[in-house]
C-alpha cells in the first residue's frame, strides 16, 4: 500500500487547482433574451342569407278576397355590416315588380312580394317604385318579415298547384 502525503504550500496549491478545476467544469450563468410574436388577422365583411317560403295555401279565385301570406329572409353578417336585401322578379311568364306571376303548366296566378305589412311598398330591387330591405349586421340572424298578397278578381284561373321563384340578392 502506497502512501502519499501533502503538506504545506503544496497542499494549498493542489487545493486552489481543484478549485478550479470545479469551477471550469461547472456551466457558466444562463442568460436569456426576449422578442415579440406579431399575431395578425383581418376580418372581412360577410353575409349570408337564407329564406322561408310564403305559402298562400287554398285560393279561391271567386271569393272576391285578396289572399296574404308571410314568408322571410334571414341575414346574417360581420358587426357592423351594412346591407342591403333585394328581389328579381321571378321566373313566372311575363313576370315584372308591378306583378309577379306564380305558374302553373302554363296558367298563371298574380301575386305580389310587399316590404311591410300594409302591403303599400312592392318589393324589388330599388327601381321605380319598389323598396329594398335595409340592416347592420349584429353577429346574429336577424329574421325579416316579406308579405305577400293574391290579388282578387283573378276569377279565370284554373285549379292548379302554382310556384314562382324569386331570387334574393343581399349586398354589403
Amino acid at each position: 500500500m502506497l502512501t502519499t502525503t501533502v503538506s504545506g504550500a503544496r497542499a494549498s496549491g493542489l487545493f486552489l487547482i481543484a478549485s478550479a478545476t470545479l469551477l471550469a467544469a461547472s456551466p457558466a450563468a444562463a442568460a436569456t433574451t426576449s422578442s415579440t410574436l406579431d399575431v395578425e388577422a383581418t376580418v372581412t365583411a360577410n353575409c349570408t342569407v337564407s329564406t322561408s317560403a310564403i305559402d298562400f295555401g287554398d285560393v279561391n279565385p271567386l271569393s272576391g278576397s285578396n289572399v296574404d301570406g308571410t314568408g322571410g329572409i334571414s341575414v346574417t353578417c360581420t358587426t357592423g355590416t351594412g346591407w342591403t336585401a333585394t328581389a328579381g322578379v321571378g321566373s313566372g311568364s311575363g313576370a315584372t315588380f308591378a306583378s309577379r306571376r306564380m305558374t302553373a303548366g302554363s296558367d298563371l296566378l298574380s301575386y305580389n312580394l310587399y316590404t311591410n305589412s300594409g302591403r303599400t311598398t312592392v318589393w324589388g330591387d330599388g327601381s321605380g317604385s319598389t323598396g329594398t330591405l335595409t340592416g347592420t349586421g349584429n353577429g346574429a340572424v336577424q329574421a325579416v318579415t316579406i308579405y305577400g298578397r293574391v290579388g282578387s278578381g283573378q276569377t279565370t284561373v284554373p285549379p292548379g298547384d302554382y310556384s314562382d321563384d324569386v331570387s334574393v340578392t343581399v349586398t354589403y
